[in-house]
């Protein structure tokens, strides 16, 4: 973490804020009378973890708390690091102590720590040897042990705002020491603003490109002759080239889009569903994957309200496999917006449910006798399937007879809605049970006469 000065120090590092009065962001963190900064004016800093995007001040927070209570910070990447590691670390942290010196070990990139790392210093953050701060762009409610996670303090970073990249990206410009200051260049409210869609919150994105787009513009023919180099919209576009959308398909923004864009799919939002359906494919998500969200959504919540749904998922999802990317993004696209617009239904979901609960609660309940098959004279002799009705040789193919185990005897599992397509087969049930309830009333009259 002593890099600031060394030569070809990206610019991100080097001008990276030493103390919360030039930290800039996370207000609801580190604003007057907030958490961090209080823990700072008290000088004691418990286990913490801190949770947020890229570029969002993680390890800058973690460095200036170190430094708040000149503790010896011990810098250590998951990535890099071992268990062999953690114990050097350990028996430096007793020496330190044995000084008076407390040891805060930052633990950058926590999530990819596996179950033993994180077992090797889970003794030595509860003795209190080591004051642990963790960072993770991961939920670290999926990633770190439940022991360690209830011994930290979890605090949420958000990504930067865009006023707050504009502030770090003009005092990289200002600064001399640290910065470009010494090259006075001019950066146009336009360029400015094209920096900050790129950046997306992520300061050290916005300061990675506009290093770059300095260095262009330096070698420009038409900045040569000027005394003060613009650094132009163009230049900034050109020194981003790829702008990647913050997104994992095995984590917390996975999760949080595919719920995001299953939900624009059940309240018939059709702009909703296809904007979050072309975010995760543009970030990387599996086209496949979204194809298998998009079928299992038309059973779920469409159903029989449009027994069409499920077709028009599964032939997407073909022409998907037919065509690949990117044309064939626009068949999931299609079938987004058709889910999205579709009567909905989640009768046979709570079905599913109701089913699945009586079979865990009664078990393995015989098949009634009359609905067994009975191919064989032994089966036949001792009552497979005696007294079953063959619905054909009905008027109405309607017959009353119960297909549930006596214990379950009445029970109504699918109960269909009054929209779509299920409007006809809530109507087509009713009748039939009226049908059935009108015979069972009259054979119990022509009984008693």
């Amino acid at each position: 973490m002593e890099s600031h000065n060394l030569p070809n120090t990206p610019l991100a590092e080097r001008i990276r804020p030493q103390s919360l009065d030039e930290f800039t962001g996370q207000g609801h963190l580190v604003g007057p009378g907030r958490l961090l900064h209080q823990l700072i004016l008290l000088r004691q800093i418990p286990s913490l973890l801190l949770w947020g995007p890229p570029g969002s001040g993680k390890t800058t927070l973690a460095t200036i708390l170190a430094n708040s209570v000149d503790a010896n910070f011990v810098f250590f990447s998951a990535v890099l690091a071992g268990v062999k590691d953690i114990r050097r670390i350990v028996e430096e942290a007793r020496v330190k102590r044995d000084d008076g010196i407390n040891t805060i070990l930052f633990v950058d990139e926590i999530h990819r720590f596996n179950k033993s790392q994180q077992d090797a210093f889970l003794p030595h953050v509860e003795s209190g040897l080591l004051t642990l701060i963790g960072a993770t762009t991961e939920n670290p409610s999926f990633n770190v042990i439940a022991p360690l996670l209830s011994r930290c303090q979890t605090l949420v970073l958000k990504p930067l705002a865009p006023e707050d990249i504009k502030f770090i990206v003009t005092r990289a410009l200002q600064d001399k020491e640290k910065g470009l200051g010494t090259n006075n260049f001019i950066l146009e409210d336009v360029s400015i603003d094209a920096l900050v869609r790129y950046a997306d919150g992520d300061s050290r994105r916005a300061l990675n490109c506009l290093e770059t787009a300095a260095t262009l513009a330096v070698e420009s023919d038409i900045n040569k002759n000027r005394k003060k180099p613009v650094i132009s919209a163009e230049t900034i576009y050109e020194a981003g080239q790829y702008r990647s959308l913050r997104y994992d398909t095995t984590g917390e923004e996975h999760y949080n889009q595919i719920s995001a864009l299953h939900k624009s799919l059940r309240d018939s939002d059709p702009d909703g569903a296809m904007y979050w359906l072309s975010r995760m494919l543009e970030a990387g998500e599996d086209p496949l994957y979204a194809a298998r969200r998009l079928i299992r959504f038309a059973s779920e919540d469409i159903g029989n309200a449009d027994p069409q749904a499920l077709q028009i998922a599964l032939n997407c999802r073909e022409a998907y496999h037919i065509l690949g990317s990117p044309e064939g993004e626009l068949a999931l696209l299609q079938s987004a917006a058709y889910m999205a617009t579709a009567p909905k239904s989640n009768a046979l979901y709570a079905a599913s449910k109701k089913i699945a609960h009586d079979i865990k609660k009664t078990g393995s309940l015989p098949v009634p006798i009359h609905l067994r098959n009975a191919p064989t004279r032994l089966m036949k002799e001792i009552g497979y399937g005696k007294g079953y009705q063959y619905a054909h040789d009905d008027i109405e193919a309607l017959v009353e007879q119960e297909h549930l185990p006596q214990e379950l005897k009445g029970r109504l599992y699918y109960e269909p809605t009054t929209r779509g397509y299920e409007t006809v087969i809530r109507d087509r049930l009713i009748k039939w049970r009226k049908i059935l309830r009108d015979r069972a009333l009259k054979n119990k009259q022509t009984k008693k006469e």
